[in-house]
């Protein structure tokens, strides 16, 4: 199936989908919950015949795992017979179309279905391993360690699904400790995974433990590095809280937002002040994000707050340091900026055009000449340029160094 082809499928397959999940479902929950598990068998081939890097196709598949959910409440689905779909379902799940399967079914598969679906990857994870003769051997590529084998690659396949499904049943029991107990010593350092688990002794009321978990995995600061591990952060802020250290919760909320500009952390930072101390504190914060050294961070961020005032003192004061190639973050700015400041607006237009054609990316010319119209329209709100070039003076140097690129100047014709 060529690219041409996956939207008209997807289509289709959504249409099928809504009609199990309308009157079928309503009518006859177990019909419908028979024709979902059906539907959901076309995953594999489907996806084995088209490429969906874009993500057209996924979301239609993943909402119909959810529905499975509810459609197996509806139908009073056999706890049992359900842990045995799902097992044969998680087994296959090459697209990772089953993915939350067991969070979606845990209701309908209460105790006993959890049960019985935890013993069943229990019996896969100690099925004994294949040995395959040296000649027998599937080689289907090269890793940095030599050949890469298929029954390597299945090996791992079946330990990752045993892990992860005993995981997401253990959150479904409520059973924290199991769900740790699927990690090594080792790996329960890893700062994402500590913030996970952190954050389920937390809501088991075991905050001391939740304490002891997250500090063991600090991220390790490398040199000139120091963005913030959000998940790590977000979740130690959550333990302060809880063990009733605020003032060090705080103190966390401000130094995220210093180390990343983070507006999430600044606001929630601010609404822990009382009142009058906060608008203080929010000028400190939006003097800090001026004087970043990080240019484009700082713009994003003052941009995002908003604080146009401080975003165009900022362009103007800096604007040879904008890089033309961050277009996402400069093309919002102008947006923004046009309005009631269209000389930053200018400059940040410029800094895109500028790059686009010094760096020779003809596949941005055309934003590259949109984004000059755009200038030259701006520049009748200027008053005055200052020590900047006027609109004039820069297309005639445009012309100067870069009228060679015809490509480009016939985009403005």
């Amino acid at each position: 199936m060529d690219w041409h082809g996956i939207k008209p499928l997807a289509a289709d397959l959504e249409a099928q989908r809504v009609a199990i999940m309308g009157s079928i479902a309503r009518d006859d929950p177990q019909e419908a919950l028979d024709l979902l598990w059906r539907f959901m068998a076309l995953a594999n081939p489907v996806f084995a015949r088209c490429d969906d890097s874009n993500g057209i196709i996924s979301p239609i598949f993943h909402q119909a795992c959810e529905d499975l959910g509810v459609v197996a409440v509806l139908a009073k689905a056999s706890p049992v017979t359900l842990a045995d779909q799902a097992f044969d379902a998680l087994v296959v799940n090459d697209y990772g179309q089953f993915d939350g399967l067991i969070s979606a079914l845990a209701k309908a598969l209460g105790p006993e279905g959890l049960g019985r679906l935890k013993q069943l990857m229990i019996d896969l994870s100690n099925r004994p391993v294949e040995k395959r003769a040296a000649k027998d051997r599937v080689r289907i590529g090269y890793g940095s360690s030599g050949p890469i084998y298929e029954d390597e690659i299945a090996e791992r396949s079946r330990v990752g699904t045993v892990k992860l499904a005993l995981q997401e049943i253990a959150d479904a029991q409520g059973d924290v400790d199991a769900f740790i107990a699927q990690y090594e010593a080792d790996t329960r350092t890893v700062p994402k995974i500590a913030a996970g688990i952190a954050l389920r002794l937390l809501a088991a009321g075991r905050a001391d433990e939740a304490w002891t978990a997250i500090e063991a995995a600090a991220p390790r600061k490398s040199r000139g590095w120091d963005w913030p591990d959000f998940d790590w952060e977000d979740a130690r802020i959550e333990v302060l809280e809880a063990l009733g250290r605020a003032d060090n919760a705080q103190a966390a909320r401000w130094r995220c937002f210093e180390r990343s500009l983070s507006t999430r952390h600044l606001r929630d930072y601010l609404k822990k002040l009382p009142d009058f101390e906060d608008v203080e504190a929010e000028e400190k914060a939006l003097d800090y994000a001026r004087n970043s050294t990080n240019l484009s961070d700082a713009l994003y961020f003052l941009v995002s707050w908003p604080e146009l005032n401080r975003a165009a003192a900022l362009v103007t004061q800096r604007y040879k340091e904008l890089d033309g190639d961050q277009y996402e973050i400069l093309t919002r700015a102008a947006d923004a900026l046009a309005a009631k400041h269209p000389l930053a607006a200018i400059l940040v237009l410029r800094a895109m055009i500028d790059f686009s054609l010094t760096k020779n990316r003809t596949s941005r010319y055309k934003h590259a000449a949109r984004h000059l119209r755009d200038c030259e329209s701006l520049a009748s709100a200027v008053a005055d340029f200052g020590t900047h070039e006027r609109h004039e003076a820069y297309v005639a140097r445009l012309r100067l160094e870069h009228g060679r690129k015809s490509s480009f100047w016939g985009l403005l014709v």
